[in-house]
């Protein structure tokens, strides 16, 4: 038997394990042809100019279950991806018998255990990040040394020192040790590589000046989010080829090193939450090809420095968390041509918000939310016609919303909440097209909800598209995830993803993908794409809800409580696909409309507090996905509560003050099997026919002036608990 249909054979025997392994969801290598009498053509296999099998890419093929215990039999087999599957249990030592192997990819899957690849000393890449290995790595140096090139551990479980861990591996070039429990200093090594990345560990003890002598090779070096401290040395300049750096969320102090000004090619610098003093060295404007600058959380105060004005080439500039107080114009960074990302949030600016801003003709983010800025949002801000983030929010901005809004017909995200902005909502943000994420709670917001208000969000897709084919607005969310701030809270899909962006080795992947609109959720949610909501909570507004709501797509959250809406319900709400919707404390009045039971996405219904009349719908009973139901002080609903299906797993508390709503109990729950009316409290002693007396008259005479009130909604439930509770006295005390 020849060689080559040796490797056939084995080929073979690992497409019938895997089918075995994987009965529905198959990869390429389903379609290999047993007929075909050489392999070498099969999809994902490679051969040698022999014949022989060399190379085998299954990479991305719904692999799940334990490794193919017979890879050695490939003799000549140097390359091996096994990337992005579902492979679980331990290393095989079928695999550390490889003797030929030179590439090994293994990354994204559920691999665990010890790694210990020793014998395969002819490796020249290696990656198993994203698994789930843990202890120490050093039993494999130095035998995998020799000729390695690239090293890749990230995002496992791996713990012990590095200090002299790679002190043999004189061809070393790239490693990546990111995401573990390392401990130790860092690697006096690093400046023979052209990446180190150790970032998320536990690495301690301070960068000695020895680390970076001249003809330093590092192009890129991340240290981030350890606890190493002491001041950075200026010798970091002798990395004249690097490109990035970033020493974020250490405890570096003293001066921020000048020698950084040496590094002609450097573009992206990322000093955030260290202790930095507040002096920017000069040199830094020697860094001519700088785009991205982050120096957020560094106490820095005073006037913004003119140093940061003079970078020509800056994209993205975040100053967010420090004490600034001023120099946004005198600094000169309104002037910077091609900045793109602009972050002063949580900072101590006053006064009017700046409206040069306007003449930032490239800006598609700009947050300076958390300041003290105060006066009217200037109408010119609608100019900035490639904007897709505006946050303003928790200033003492005034006035009112500026129709020149409705110009941003690439405006994904805008967040205007916690301010004391007045007037009408403008029906010029219906023109707002992109718009997905709406925030203008907690302001003094009076009059109707626009029926124009509806089209927003409408057709979002050539805003994710242009950020599909040019993703540099991404370049917001590098160090410090920010993007979580703006996901509404104690929502459930919203929950989820904001846990998911908790984690900062997340956040950018999430916000990416919700930035180009793609899923970012399982498909069994019910959310849909761009995770939309619309949040006016805790405004003036009034009149009733334009019938137009109904036609909103891409939306899953609708926050109007807090307001003072009026009129009936439309029916037309039951065609959103919402998962929560809440229009709690308004008045509101009419019946429940029965359409509602046709939003069967929803988690999360609130209409507590409003006027609503009428018998319980019975289909609401078909919301099967209700976690969270609240009809709460609404005293002219009446009917039963179902005593079986969704509804029935709410508790009182979802019906506090409708007394004439009614409940089956179920066996267990009371020794009584009538059905049970819902007050304030069941515990209060009975009223004495004077007190029903002056209840009633007191309801009585407030009615006369109080009709349609929100203090209406109250006598009315005072009145009908007295009224019930004489009628609970006859039964109990018969």
């Amino acid at each position: 038997m020849i060689h080559g249909q040796s490797d056939k054979e084995v080929l073979v025997q690992l497409k019938n394990f895997l089918q075995v392994q994987n009965p529905i969801n198959h990869g390429a290598y389903v379609s290999w042809s047993e007929s075909e009498a050489s392999p070498c053509h099969w999809k994902g296999v490679g051969c040698d100019d022999a014949g022989h099998v060399n190379s085998l890419d299954l990479s991305n093929s719904n692999i799940a279950g334990p490794l193919f215990r017979n890879f050695s039999r490939i003799m000549r087999l140097t390359h091996l991806n096994l990337s992005s599957n579902s492979i679980t249990g331990e290393l095989q030592d079928d695999l550390k018998q490889c003797q030929s192997l030179q590439h090994l990819n293994i990354s994204n899957n559920l691999i665990g255990g010890i790694l210990d690849l020793s014998s395969l000393t002819n490796l020249q890449t290696l990656d198993v990040s994203q698994n789930r290995f843990q202890g120490r790595i050093d039993r494999n140096f130095p035998g995998i040394c020799g000729n390695l090139t690239f090293l890749s551990v990230s995002s496992n479980s791996f713990t012990g020192r590095i200090d002299k861990l790679f002190d043999g591996c004189p061809k070393l070039k790239h490693v990546d040790l990111s995401w573990n429990g390392f401990t130790g200093m860092v690697w006096p090594g690093i400046e023979r590589l052209r990446q180190f990345k150790a970032n998320n560990n536990n690495l301690t003890g301070r960068i000695s000046p020895g680390m970076f002598t001249e003809g330093c090779k590092l192009r890129s070096l991340n240290i981030a989010i350890n606890s190493l401290h002491g001041s950075f040395p200026s010798s970091i300049g002798n990395c004249s080829n690097m490109k990035f750096l970033s020493l974020w969320e250490n405890s570096f102090y003293g001066s921020i090193p000048p020698g950084i000004g040496s590094i002609a090619r450097l573009e992206e610098l990322v000093l955030a939450s260290n202790s930095f003093d507040g002096i920017i060295p000069m040199e830094l404007t020697n860094c001519t090809n700088l785009k991205y600058l982050d120096i957020s959380d560094n106490n820095f105060g005073g006037e913004v420095q003119d140093v940061f004005g003079k970078l020509t080439c800056m994209r993205s500039l975040l100053l967010q968390e420090n004490n600034y107080t001023g120099g946004i114009t005198s600094s000169g960074i309104l002037q910077l041509p091609n900045l793109i990302v602009l972050d002063l949030c949580y900072n101590q600016f006053s006064g009017d918000l700046p409206s040069e801003i306007s003449s930032m003709k490239n800006l598609k983010v700009l947050m300076l939310a958390e300041n003290n800025f105060s006066g009217k949002i200037p109408p010119t801000y609608g100019q900035l016609l490639r904007l897709q983030v505006l946050d303003l929010s928790f200033n003492s901005l005034s006035g009112e919303i500026p129709p020149d809004i409705g110009n941003l017909s690439s405006l994904l995200l805008l967040i205007l909440a916690g301010n004391q902005i007045s007037g009408e909502i403008p029906r010029e943000i219906g023109n707002c097209t992109s718009l997905v994420w709406l925030n203008l709670a907690g302001n003094q917001l009076m009059g109707q909800i626009p029926p124009e208000m509806a089209n927003i969000g409408s057709n979002p897709s050539p805003t994710f598209m242009e950020n599909r084919k040019n993703p540099e607005l991404l370049e917001s969310i590098t160090s410090k995830c920010v993007a979580v701030e703006w996901l509404p809270s104690s929502y459930p899909e919203f929950n989820f993803v904001q846990s998911l962006m908790m984690s900062q080795k997340n956040c950018q992947t999430i916000w990416n993908r919700l930035a180009m609109g793609y899923d970012v959720l399982p498909i069994s949610s019910p959310l849909r794409t761009a995770l939309g909501y619309v949040q006016l909570s805790g405004n003036l507004l009034s009149g009733e809800i334009p019938s137009a709501i109904g036609t909103m797509k891409n939306f899953s959250l609708l926050l109007l409580d807090g307001n003072r809406l009026s009129g009936h319900l439309p029916a037309e709400i039951g065609h959103l696909q919402l998962v929560a919707l809440n229009i709690s404390s308004n008045f509101i009045s009419g019946e429940i409309p029965s359409e509602i039971g046709h939003m069967v996405t929803l988690e999360s219904l609130d209409l507590s507090s409003n006027n609503f009349s009428g018998a319980l719908p019975s289909n609401l009973n078909q919301l099967t996905k209700l976690s969270r139901f609240n009809l709460s002080y609404n005293p002219l609903l009446s009917g039963n509560v179902p005593s079986s299906g969704q509804l029935s797993t709410f508790d009182e508390q979802s019906f506090l003050g409708d007394p004439l709503l009614s409940l089956n109990v179920t066996a267990g729950s009371s020794s009584d099997s009538s059905p049970r009316e819902f007050s304030s409290s069941d515990t209060e002693e009975h009223p004495t026919n004077e007190e029903i007396m002056v209840t009633t008259i007191a309801f009585l005479a407030f009615f006369s002036v109080t009709l349609l009130t929100r203090e209406f909604h109250i006598f009315m439930y005072l009145y009908f608990t007295a009224s019930r509770k004489i009628a609970n006295c006859r039964i109990i005390c018969t």
